[in-house]
C-alpha cells in the first residue's frame, strides 16, 4: 500500500511543480499592464513636500504641505504620476531627469506628482534633500492603496495620463528625458492612441 501512496503523491506533485516552474521563469515586471487605454484610478493624496523652484519658475504655485492633490481636479490636463521610494536604488537613476523635465513644464498644462511607495514621509523628505531637491510635489500613499489601484509591481513606475483622464502609457524602471518628452508632447497634442503593449520596460536595480 505504501507504494500506491507514493505514486499518488508523485502524480499530485507534478502539476504543482510545473506551475512553480512557469512562474519562476516569468519576470513580473514584463507582464503587460491592463491600464493603458482605461480611465486612470482616481486618487486624493496628501502633500508631504512642496516642489522646489527652479530658475525662478514655480511649479504648482500655492500648494502647501498637508494639501490634498486630487487627480480629478486635473481632468483636461496632462498628468505624470511617478511611484518611488527612498529605498529604491533605481529611483536615484531617474530623479534628476524627472525634476529637470518637470521644470521645463512649469506654468503649463502638464503636472508631475511623485507618489511615495511603501515608505514613510520622513524618509522621503530626507531622500529628496539628499538628491538635491525635487521640482514637483511629493505625495504620501498611506497603506499603498493608490499603488494597488494602479497595479504596481515595484518602483519606479511612471504613468502618463491624457486630457481625457485615461492612462496612455506606463513606463517600468527609470525613465529618460526622451521618453518623458515624447509621451508628454504626444498627449499635449491630444494623441491618446495606444496599443496593448504601451509599456516601456527599464531596468530596476532595487
Amino acid at each position: 500500500m505504501n507504494w500506491k501512496r507514493s505514486l499518488i503523491a508523485v502524480f499530485a506533485a507534478v502539476p504543482v511543480i510545473a506551475l512553480l516552474k512557469s512562474g519562476m521563469g516569468r519576470d513580473p515586471h514584463q507582464i503587460p499592464s491592463p491600464l493603458p487605454g482605461k480611465p486612470a484610478p482616481n486618487f486624493s493624496l496628501p502633500v508631504f513636500r512642496v516642489p522646489d523652484s527652479s530658475s525662478g519658475k514655480t511649479l504648482e504655485p500655492g500648494i502647501q504641505v498637508g494639501d490634498t492633490v486630487r487627480l480629478a481636479s486635473h481632468k483636461g490636463e496632462v498628468v505624470v504620476v511617478n511611484f518611488w521610494a527612498s529605498w529604491c536604488l533605481a529611483c536615484r537613476d531617474e530623479h534628476r531627469v524627472l525634476s529637470d523635465v518637470a521644470s521645463t513644464y512649469a506654468g503649463t498644462d502638464v503636472h508631475f506628482f511623485g507618489v511615495l511607495y511603501q515608505d514613510i514621509p520622513d524618509n522621503g523628505r530626507r531622500w529628496i534633500a539628499e538628491m538635491g531637491g525635487q521640482a514637483y510635489p511629493a505625495l504620501d500613499d498611506p497603506r499603498s492603496l493608490t499603488a494597488i489601484d494602479y497595479g504596481l509591481y515595484g518602483v519606479p513606475e511612471t504613468f502618463f495620463i491624457g486630457r481625457d483622464g485615461r492612462v496612455a502609457y506606463k513606463a517600468v524602471g527609470p525613465v529618460t528625458p526622451e521618453l518623458l518628452r515624447t509621451q508628454i508632447e504626444r498627449l499635449r497634442r491630444n494623441d491618446s492612441t495606444f496599443t496593448p503593449h504601451d509599456t516601456a520596460v527599464g531596468v530596476r536595480s532595487q
